[in-house]
């Protein structure tokens, strides 16, 4: 669609975290956003079209004009991608699942745009970082989010103690990730270092049909098994 104004808009457009019903997480601002756009940054062709096909399965596919941004993009693509809103095209910021521009590389799309007054509008749908915050019982006030910790066994056992520290000391919640396929690996390790008493709240498919939220001290989750592999999964830590 065509902006009054000079420049394009840059709309910040949620997908959904997996499965489910668009509409079940949604407002109607990000249809009414899909219907009109038909330029995209998005992370993987392929689902981005899935998404926009669920949200309007009348959208024409052979309409849309997708860049794919990912880890393999060269940065002298990025002002490739912005062209549309340079042009005066209103253009959608997609990622591959939740919000884009938080832990996601869409990141740098949108400071291009700031920095060519461009204007942006992030629009309502669901973080699982955020979710998880809300649904965790620790300090909404203070949290830190980390992305992914390191993967070498010393390394990443240090953080733990490092991050539990910080934790303590500042009375703040702790918030990391793991590739889906190590979280078993990666909650074995934290049930292994961490103070019996410290508090670990694990959030899985957040959103979904099989989504898992529980808050528990380190002691209580080591009588407890759960099976978190292959299953998009944040962890929060506290120690109170």
């Amino acid at each position: 669609m065509k902006s009054n104004t000079v420049l394009g808009k840059l709309y910040l457009i949620p997908t959904t975290m997996g499965d489910c019903d668009p509409m079940d997480v949604f407002p109607q601002t990000i249809k009414r956003s899909i219907d009109l756009i038909d330029y995209y940054v998005v992370e993987n062709d392929k689902t981005a079209r899935k998404s926009i096909k669920e949200v309007n399965p009348e959208k024409k596919q052979s309409e849309l004009k997708l860049f794919v941004l990912n880890k393999h993009t060269e940065p002298k693509e990025h002002l490739e991608f912005i062209k549309p809103l340079l042009e005066g095209l209103d253009m959608g910021l997609m990622s591959e699942a939740g919000c884009p521009g938080v832990a996601d590389p869409g990141a740098v799309i949108v400071k291009l745009a700031h920095e060519r007054g461009i204007q942006v509008i992030p629009l309502v749908g669901p973080s699982s970082i955020l979710l998880a915050m809300m649904a965790s019982g620790m300090n909404g006030q203070s949290f830190t989010f980390h992305g992914y910790l390191p993967i070498e066994k010393d390394e990443k056992k240090a953080s733990f103690k490092t991050l539990e520290r910080v934790s303590f000391e500042k009375n703040q919640s702790q918030i990391f990730i793991e590739t889906p396929y190590r979280n078993n690996k990666l909650l074995e390790d934290l049930l292994q270092t961490l103070h019996p008493e410290t508090h670990l709240c694990i959030a899985t498919d957040i959103t979904l049909s099989t989504e898992y939220i529980k808050t528990k001290k380190i002691a209580a989750w080591k009588k407890e098994t759960v099976d978190l592999h292959k299953r998009p999964t944040i962890f929060i830590i506290h120690k109170m």
